[in-house]
């Protein structure tokens, strides 16, 4: 299952919003009041979303100031791979997620569009870390 959000403009260059999503104990700034028992460290995250499931991802590949790629890590449903993109836009800046995930028709049904709306808060509350 692939899942892409629409661009989201940011009011941070795209260096400072990449060093901002580089570490990951900074996500837990953008996740919504469904997501509980959060912890993380630099590299990795772990946490439950509310009548969903535990997730946890780790950073797998960065470059510089354009992307992040995470994947799934831990105990997960399925496995996934999770892209922050981030493009200048004039001052400053855009980002978007793109999710590839090994899921079966039936849990697609039930989590594309719980996870496209996750996906969308994330973008929201980094657009509000940086004053949007």
């Amino acid at each position: 299952m692939k899942l892409e959000t629409d661009w989201k403009s940011v009011n941070a260059k795209p260096e400072a919003a990449f060093a901002f999503l580089s570490d990951m104990n900074n996500m837990q700034k953008l996740m919504p009041e469904q997501v509980i028992n959060w912890t993380s460290d630099e590299e990795s995250c772990q946490f439950m979303i509310k009548g969903m499931a535990e997730l946890g991802m780790k950073i797998t590949n960065k470059t510089a100031s354009s992307s992040i790629m995470m994947s799934s890590h831990g105990k997960v449903p399925f496995p996934f791979t999770l892209e922050v993109q981030i493009q200048a836009a004039g001052e400053n800046s855009e980002s978007r997620i793109q999710f590839d995930g090994e899921v079966n028709a039936f849990l697609r049904m039930m989590v594309e569009k719980p996870l496209s709306n996750f996906f969308g808060m994330l973008l929201d509350g980094l657009a509000k870390q940086f004053g949007n």
